[in-house]
């Protein structure tokens, strides 16, 4: 009877002090979106610090990867016009949101096109885009961290026509909330 009594104690004091370390082990606390430097290739053309980012998942897969670096175009902000909507051959979007800061987004294209447009709905700040081309040669676009408000611009111009893969972009919202849509002309 004795040993019945002292195996139930040390079974329970057993129970009791290995409660409380499975306990520490359910509690996960997730405070915002990851954050992490922008991640580039070897040849990389810009030389400036990469910022520390919310990375978002592409929602379509990435089949090409930037193989060689052209020489970097620095933007000119104009506000232009679009083309007649039957010459635009893709169109995507992306929605930034100011709390979280810095964000870099993957926008999948996969067509064939001649132009790349680009249109702010709300205030945003662009550092850079990446246009991966079919065969790996990658266009940067230096956009110098300007900061633009609403309008549509002229992204990248490329009148041979070429098979672009896709628009890789790291900016951040200046206000509440903006929307960052890449179109394509054929």
């Amino acid at each position: 009877m004795k040993r019945l009594i002292v195996s139930v104690l040390i079974a329970a004091l057993a129970l009791q002090s290995a409660a409380p370390a499975f306990a520490a082990r359910v509690r996960v606390v997730h405070r915002g979106p990851h954050r992490t430097t922008v991640v580039v290739r070897r040849g990389f053309p810009l030389r400036r610090p990469l910022h520390v980012c919310v990375v978002r998942r592409p929602r379509v897969a990435v089949v090409v990867a930037p193989g060689i670096f052209l020489a970097p175009v620095f933007w000119t902000a104009a506000i232009i016009a679009l083309p007649p909507r039957e010459r635009l051959v893709w169109e995507d979007s992306e929605t930034l949101v100011k709390d979280e800061d810095w964000t870099d987004f993957t926008l999948g294209v996969n067509d064939r096109g001649e132009k790349l447009y680009l249109e702010l709905a709300g205030k945003a700040q662009l550092d850079f885009a990446e246009v991966v081309f079919g065969n790996g040669e990658t266009q940067v676009v230096d956009f110098r961290e300007y900061t633009r408000g609403p309008g549509i611009y002229s992204l990248l111009d490329f009148p041979d026509g070429r098979q672009v893969s896709h628009v890789r972009m790291v900016a951040r919202a200046k206000s509440g909330e903006c929307r960052i849509i890449v179109r394509m002309e054929k």
